[in-house]
């Protein structure tokens, strides 16, 4: 009799382990997609549990899933533990629910920094317009100044002369470049007669 209790405490231990290590029928996976990481920095978690490290992209975007399953009818909370230093914020969508199926609908956005992209103008007398990108920008005559749309933090720029002033000629210097952690405010534009 004594040993019909043993017998079935032992395979309740041993059920009970099982479920504890991930060894039951209705382990679920917690994954999603994330944007905006570009460098390293952001940790996720689930459940103030152990760190998810995610590795930056080319692009910035892509998948991750937590090694650790969970048991069907658990609640998981996905949150960011830190951001990479570019990033704003990064905001966790649909982080957190009670388990039914395999979760892989969580979406973690990092807003990258942005930082202003302007300069000096000096002698123009007609109307320029200046690119970067798809940016465009027309610069009045007589302006002493411009400025261009922010751009990312890391991000490559180059300030580029799309139309001359009549009668003119502008050249840029310092024009081109990465961003760092402050605005660019260096570049300037002198104009001066077409010879």
């Amino acid at each position: 009799m004594k040993s019909s209790y043993l017998r079935a405490g032992a395979a309740l231990a041993c059920a009970l382990a099982l479920s504890a290590c991930g060894g039951g029928d209705g382990d679920r996976v917690i994954s999603g997609s994330f944007s905006g990481v570009t460098k390293p920095g952001l940790v996720l978690q689930n459940n103030g549990g152990s760190d998810l490290v995610i590795n930056p992209t080319n692009g910035g975007i892509g998948n991750f899933y937590f090694p650790d399953m969970v048991e069907t009818d658990s609640d998981y909370n996905v949150t960011a533990k830190s951001f990479p230093s570019n990033a704003e914020t990064c905001t966790v969508t649909n982080g957190k629910g009670k388990v039914a199926i395999d979760i892989n609908t969580i979406y973690v956005e990092c807003t990258i920094r942005q930082h202003e992209l302007k300069g000096t103008v000096t002698g123009l007398t007609g109307t320029l317009v200046l690119v970067n990108g798809s940016d465009r920008v027309t610069v009045a005559p007589g302006a002493t100044s411009f400025t261009m749309a922010k751009v990312n933090e890391d991000a490559p720029y180059g300030i580029a002369i799309l139309t001359q002033p009549d009668n003119q000629t502008c050249t840029v210097a310092n024009g081109s470049g990465t961003v760092g952690q402050a605005d660019i405010t260096n570049v300037t534009v002198t104009c001066g007669p077409r010879t």
